[in-house]
C-alpha cells in the first residue's frame, strides 16, 4: 500500500479517523500483552513501530551475520507476506517471490530460511532443521512466539509520523505500548525533530538506542556513476531508494514509483523497457524488486536487463553485536 499523506502531519483526515485508531490500538495493545509459547532456541526478533519500511530486512541480515561470526547457526523466520504458501517450508533456489515472498528470497542467501503465518509452528521447523537461533524479520506485534531479544528499527526521517495509530496514522499500535516490549531500539539515517521524540522515550525506558545508515555498495555505485539510468522500485518508500541513488552522485533521468511488494504486471515491464530503450537509459532497482521478478516468466525481460543495487547496515559494530549476543537467555551461551 501506499502511504497517505496525511500520516505525515496531524490533518483533519487523521482527527476524524482517531476513534477508530483507539480502537485500533486497544486491540493491538491488548493482542500484544497475551503471552506465547516459547521456542526451543532463542528468538531475536528485528521490527518496527510503524506500517511500511524503515530497513528491517537489512537490519536482520547484519543480525545474521553477527551470529554467524560468533558460530551460531541461525534460521531466519519470515511470514513470507505476499508468497501464497502459508508454510511452514523452508526457502530454496526453486521457489518464486509469489510462492514465499521477495523478502525471504534475500534472507536465504544469507542464512537458512523459514516462512511460516504460523510462528511457532515455522520456528518448530528451524528448530529442526538445526537452528540454534531464530532471526525474525518482522513480526515485533505478533504474540505468539517469545521474543529473548526484539530490535526496534525507526527511519531517523520519517520516524513514526503523525504519532497517530492505524488507520488514523503509521503506528501498528500505541507507542508507549510498543516500546515497552522492545529491547533496544535501532535508528537509521539522520534522526529529524520527530524521531529524536521517540528516542527521549525511549531513553526513559532505559532502551538501549543504536544508529545506523544503509550504505549503497560501492562497486555497485562507481558502476553507475555517469551512467544515464531509469531508477524504479516497488517498496515501502521509493523515494528513499531514489535519494540514495541521487546521495551516492548517481542522477536517476526517470523514476518510477510503485507500491510497496507490487508484483510487476506484463504492461509495467513492457512500459519500463520501451522507454528504457527509447532514451537509451540503465535500468536499476533494488534487490528486493529484482528478487520479486526473478523466476517469473513474465518479468524475466525485465529481471535481466535491470541492475540491482545492493545496500547494507552500517553502525557501530561493537555496540551492534552486545546487544545482539547479551541479548540471548544463559541457556544458549554454550552454543555460540
Amino acid at each position: 500500500m501506499r502511504e497517505p499523506r496525511f500520516w505525515r502531519e496531524d490533518a483533519a483526515l487523521a482527527r476524524l479517523l482517531s476513534p477508530f485508531a483507539a480502537a485500533y490500538g486497544a486491540i493491538a495493545g491488548a493482542r500484544m500483552a497475551r503471552t506465547g509459547a516459547r521456542a526451543q532456541v532463542p528468538v531475536i526478533c528485528v521490527g518496527n513501530l510503524t506500517v511500511g519500511g524503515a530497513g528491517k530486512t537489512p537490519t536482520a541480515i547484519a543480525v545474521a551475520q553477527v551470529l554467524l561470526s560468533e558460530g551460531a547457526r541461525p534460521f531466519f523466520l519470515s511470514r513470507g507476506y505476499g508468497g501464497a504458501l502459508a508454510g511452514p517450508v523452508r526457502v530454496t533456489p526453486q521457489h518464486r517471490a509469489a510462492e514465499v515472498g521477495d523478502e525471504p528470497l534475500l534472507l536465504a542467501r544469507i542464512a537458512p530460511t523459514v516462512v511460516a503465518r504460523d510462528r511457532v509452528q515455522g520456528a518448530e521447523l528451524a528448530f529442526g532443521e538445526g537452528a540454534s537461533v531464530i532471526v525474525m524479520d518482522d513480526g515485533f506485534q505478533n504474540p505468539s512466539l517469545i521474543k529473548d531479544c526484539s530490535l526496534v528499527v525507526l527511519d531517523g526521517q520519517r520516524s513514526i509520523g503523525n504519532g497517530r495509530v492505524f488507520p488514523a496514522g503509521p503506528l501498528r499500535a500505541p507507542l508507549d505500548v510498543q516500546l515497552t516490549r522492545a529491547s533496544a531500539l535501532l535508528v537509521i539515517g539522520e534522526a529529524s525533530a520527530r524521531a529524536a521524540d521517540v528516542i527521549a522515550r525511549a531513553q526513559t525506558r532505559g532502551l538501549p538506542i543504536l544508529y545506523g545508515r544503509l550504505a549503497p555498495d560501492s562497486d555497485a555505485i562507481a558502476a553507475l556513476v555517469n551512467k544515464k539510468i531509469l531508477a524504479f522500485a516497488g517498496i515501502a518508500h521509493p523515494q528513499k531508494f531514489f535519494d540514495t541513488l541521487a546521495a551516492s552522485g548517481v542522477a536517476a533521468s526517470v523514476k518510477r514509483a510503485f507500491p510497496d511488494h507490487h508484483p510487476f504486471t506484463s504492461a509495467d515491464v513492457r512500459a519500463l523497457l520501451e522507454q528504457a530503450k527509447r532514451q537509451g537509459l540503465l535500468l536499476v532497482t533494488t534487490e528486493k524488486d529484482l528478487a520479486r521478478m526473478q523466476g517469473d516468466a513474465a518479468c524475466a525481460e525485465l529481471a535481466a536487463a535491470a541492475f540491482a543495487l545492493p545496500v547494507r547496515l552500517e553502525t557501530d559494530f561493537e555496540a551492534f553485536r552486545q546487544t545482539v549476543t547479551r541479548a540471548l537467555p544463559p541457556r544458549s551461551a554454550g552454543s555460540i
